[in-house]
């Protein structure tokens, strides 16, 4: 099975996959870093994965588009566009949030996975007062 396949269905349903499947898909020397934090290491990783989708009744990725990159001066082997589609545990309605990963290969697993997306769209635009707020801003940046 190809590296983007595995990639692809791996992410599709997150929130049930087995926790040791990242195996499969990330190198044991992994920096993985989001918006939120940063880990090193395939155990880092598992536990950093762990304790996210315990909050979580559904998460799943729709991929965009999955360049691979045409040049040697690039240092990531693949960009990554997507969708999340979560839902927390305590919470109906699910959040949608798009984003981008950089990602580098090594032995055809990911040995760097960054993520960007938008942390407004992911958490403070849900929270009651700070959705106010937040739309205030925009709406002012934009006049």
């Amino acid at each position: 099975m190809s590296f983007k396949t595995r990639f692809t269905q791996f992410y599709a349903d997150l929130a049930n996959v087995d926790i040791d499947d990242l195996d499969n898909v990330y190198h044991e020397q992994i920096l993985f870093k989001d918006p939120i934090a940063s880990h090193s290491g395939i155990e880092s990783v598992k536990a950093y994965f762990a304790h996210l989708l315990d909050s979580t009744s559904s998460c799943k990725f729709d991929i965009h588009h999955f360049i691979e990159s045409s040049s040697t001066n690039s240092p990531y082997d693949f960009t990554v566009e997507w969708t999340m589609h979560l839902t927390l545990n305590n919470q109906s309605r699910p959040i949608s949030v798009n984003g981008v990963s950089l990602l580098t290969l090594k032995d055809d697993r990911v040995i760097y996975h960054r993520d960007y997306y938008d942390m407004g769209e992911m958490v403070y635009e849900h929270v009651p007062v700070l959705k106010r707020v937040i739309h205030y801003i925009k709406k002012r940046l934009t006049q």
